[in-house]
């Protein structure tokens, strides 16, 4: 008789999509020009990654597999993903792994806060997977991240981009309360997708999420995101950035949706960047503060950058309110 060990780790074993595995592949559409990337290969980007994985930190650059992941390693630039990198929500669009999570690593606010100190960030972003199976859905994580990275590295400025909190009373209040200088969260696609594109989430809940947080406290900054790309209709665009507004969202990004795997929601089409350029001449119009509109445009992508502006347009806006 034979014994044959299994020698293959758990990690190795999970699948990253369960909920996809069955499902049909798509069509996956040829990239254009327009949104093709070099691998990323340098001195700088190595030496990101070997902070990352020296303080054991998950960034979303990897897991979401972002096409932007070379340039901003290479700034020294990246966004920690907490509470792990299995979330528990299954959206049609996301490529982090899908499953249930282990438990909340207590070591890491403190060395996202190394990492930051370490890595000389002036501005960072912190998102995470949904952690639904939690009672607050990680509002506490959020918060315990925020005062770790204040006491290692004061001058920089913070970002959050947080999943909704859906049906977590209390929880958006306790992120608001630690006082990050950016409030993210995005509504990903038009309410008509969210079906097919983003099934655990409600689409006022994100708009009345972001409305609350300036009720909470109307001096920080709320941005929120979309992808195109997914079948929506320009008309359907242009009423969500009036949603947003209603709720006196600052922000807009809009990036081209890329589809991860062939088991993902399927790329309808191309956007173009004249498109895009006519989607932030649009935005600007209704009076969102900032607004990054391109296709390779990230809720992260060139965050620091961008927050700087940000500033700049609300003090030259309150300037101009001052002298009439």
């Amino acid at each position: 008789m034979v014994t044959l060990l299994d020698t293959t780790s758990d990690a190795q074993k999970r699948v990253r999509h369960p909920e996809k595995a069955h499902r049909p592949d798509t069509e996956v559409l040829r990239k254009p020009d327009w949104i093709r990337v070099k691998a990323p290969v340098s001195r700088g980007y190595q030496e990101t990654r070997g902070i990352v994985k020296d303080n054991k930190l998950v960034t979303v650059c990897e897991e979401a597999g972002c096409p932007n992941i070379g340039e901003c390693w290479d700034k020294k630039h990246a966004s920690f993903m907490i509470m792990g990198e299995i979330c528990t929500r299954a959206c049609a669009f996301c490529n982090v792994a899908t499953g249930k999570p282990g438990a909340l690593d207590p070591n890491e606010p403190e060395n996202i806060g190394k990492a930051v100190a370490q890595m000389g960030l002036m501005h960072v972003v912190i998102t995470s997977v949904d952690r639904d199976d939690l009672a607050d859905g990680g509002a506490e994580h959020f918060e315990k991240v925020i005062h770790a990275i204040r006491a290692a590295s004061p001058a920089t400025t913070i970002e959050v981009l947080t999943p909704d909190f859906l049906r977590k009373p209390g929880a958006l209040e306790r992120v608001v309360a630690a006082r990050p200088d950016v409030f993210n969260h995005n509504l990903e696609t038009v309410p008509s997708n969210y079906l097919t594109v983003r099934p655990g989430a409600r689409y006022f809940h994100s708009i009345r999420l972001l409305q609350r947080v300036k009720e909470l406290d109307p001096n920080m900054f709320t941005k929120s995101g979309i992808m195109v790309g997914l079948g929506e209709e320009r008309n359907e665009v242009l009423q969500l950035m009036d949603d947003l507004r209603t709720a006196d969202v600052d922000f807009l990004t809009i990036g081209q949706y890329l589809q991860p795997t062939r088991k993902h929601h399927r790329v309808v089409n191309f956007v173009t960047p004249d498109e895009f350029k006519s989607y932030e001449t649009v935005a600007y119009t209704k009076g969102f503060l900032m607004v990054s509109a391109s296709p390779l445009t990230r809720s992260s992508h060139h965050a620091g950058e961008d927050f700087a502006r940000l500033r700049e347009n609300r003090a030259k806006k309150l300037a101009m309110v001052a002298a009439e």
